[in-house]
């Protein structure tokens, strides 16, 4: 191997840390924030903890950004709008479900939504495999007996429709993707907020305004939009999207891991092995899409070569 070779590889493996830690970096300020979250439930509800989240985040990335010194066509801040209300749906639902659901348990369940979006859009046998694995995590999450594991079913239902928000997000936010980045996610907050905010306030009133609990939504705002937005910014500048989509599939695992950690949410065995199914459908998903994309790559290069051969 030559030095020239070992050098490339270490500037390669340098180049990918950064971006790796701040992926790893995000999921886990995410997780810890959603874990500090639900202990507000009994004070402001899901509602209001959510007006808290969106709220704060959108005002830290506004200050931060200034979306305004970017240009912004009507069409785009059509989509950015519909970036918006749906993020707000998700994480609305998402808290809701949390209500009566163990964190890791939501996480696994919403992370159904990606998941199926990636698989309708690949459509490659090997894609029922992974099809397979998911459903038989969600099998295992669903109570079929009185034991005190249980889940609740409005719970997984809030769950589920979270997921399907999650999948809208994807598709809204890649139809934005041609707005400056930052712009981008502050812009889409503040539409976020437009939702979260009166409905937060409809249900949790003013005990949104008690300085106590606005310390508290700060912390949350910050450790569950802030700062794991920003830090995903950097990851999916700089990382590919097989290893961003493998990286992504650790966040039930790490949302079970904090449950635990953070609230004493404790699993059973077979909610935990219901989870690492659906972690495993999710990198596996991730991984053979990015392995599909470029063997079609690869054969439209090679259609273009024999066509230009047989015109000459």
């Amino acid at each position: 191997m030559t030095a020239a070779t070992l050098n490339s590889g270490q500037n390669a493996s340098a180049s990918t840390l950064l971006p790796t830690l701040s992926l790893i970096g995000a999921m886990a300020s995410l997780c810890i924030g959603t874990s500090f979250a639900k202990s507000l439930f009994p004070e402001v509800g899901a509602q209001g903890t959510t007006a808290y989240r969106i709220v704060i985040g959108a005002i830290i990335l506004i200050a931060f950004w200034r979306p305004w010194r970017f240009p912004l066509t009507r069409q785009n801040a059509g989509k950015i709008a519909l970036y918006g209300v749906t993020l707000a749906c998700m994480n609305l639902l998402f808290y809701m479900a949390l209500q009566t659901l163990p964190l890791g348990v939501a996480i696994a369940i919403e992370f159904t939504g990606p998941l199926t979006l990636a698989v309708v859009l690949s459509r490659r046998a090997i894609d029922f495999l992974w099809i397979a694995c998911a459903l038989a995590g969600l099998v295992l999450l669903i109570p079929t007996g009185q034991s005190v594991h249980d889940l609740d079913p409005t719970g997984i239902a809030y769950a589920l429709a979270a997921a399907v928000c999650w999948a809208l997000y994807i598709i809204f936010g890649k139809m934005a993707g041609n707005v400056h980045g930052g712009q981008a996610t502050s812009l889409g907050l503040l539409a976020a907020a437009m939702v979260a905010l009166p409905v937060g306030a409809a249900h949790a009133g003013m005990a949104l305004l008690d300085p106590k609990l606005i310390l508290a939504g700060i912390g949350v705002g910050i450790l569950s939009s802030a700062l794991p937005y920003s830090l995903e910014m950097v990851a999916l500048r700089r990382l590919p999207q097989k290893t961003f989509g493998v990286l992504l599939s650790m966040e039930p695992a790490m949302g079970a891991l904090a449950g635990v950690i953070v609230l004493n949410e404790h699993l059973s065995q077979t909610q935990w092995l219901a989870i690492c199914g659906i972690v495993i459908a999710s990198a596996g998903c991730a991984a053979t899409a990015q392995r599909g994309k470029k063997r079609a790559a690869s054969a439209q290069r090679g259609k273009k070569r024999a066509g230009a051969t047989a015109r000459d």
